[in-house]
């Protein structure tokens, strides 16, 4: 419901690293755990990460928000890869081969880590975001809709970085503004 969309695009390494075996989904790995792997994944692949704002979500729509994010990721790492493994959102624009699966991230190694490298990214800017508009909890919920988050909102509105196109934002910021 707050901040932006994080995408990384990862190239694992030729050779099966160690850690590769602990790879899962981001959301089922501790925080320590995900640190953990973030930092060996941006050691051992190669790794872009980049973002889609707050107002280009709201603007553009999450999916495609999303995907203008990807590329952005993709832009970023030393070459372009040959083919893509992405999870669930496919890249209409893209001219190669790709395989967007539903839950990709417990499907396939690569998306696993650009999964925990992503998340790790975003909660880092979320914690430099709860700094920025204490109150709503940011460093524990990371703008998702917990019960926390949404008493925060009931008490304080909407900040700047709540995006406004999801419906509970929608709703308050309407309910304020009558």
């Amino acid at each position: 419901m707050a901040g932006p969309v994080v995408v990384a695009a990862v190239v694992l390494p030729v050779e099966d690293p160690p850690w590769l075996g602990a790879l899962r989904d981001s959301k089922r790995l501790s925080p320590a755990v995900r640190e953990t792997l973030a930092q060996r994944v941006l050691a051992d692949a190669a790794v872009g990460i980049a973002a889609a704002t707050v107002r280009e979500i709201d603007t553009l729509g999450i999916v495609p928000a999303v995907r203008l994010a990807a590329r952005r990721a993709l832009a970023l790492l030393p070459c372009m890869p040959d083919a893509l493994l992405l999870d669930a959102f496919p890249l209409p624009d893209w001219d190669g081969l790709q395989d967007a699966p539903i839950d990709g991230d417990a499907l396939c190694s690569a998306v696993a880590a650009a999964s925990i490298v992503a998340k790790v990214a975003r909660d880092r800017i979320m914690e430099g975001l709860a700094h920025r508009f204490p109150g709503y909890g940011f460093e524990r919920n990371r703008g998702y809709g917990t019960a926390e988050h949404y008493a925060a909102l009931e008490r304080l509105g909407p900040s700047p970085v709540h995006r406004r196109s999801f419906a509970p934002i929608r709703a308050l910021s309407e309910r304020g503004s009558a």
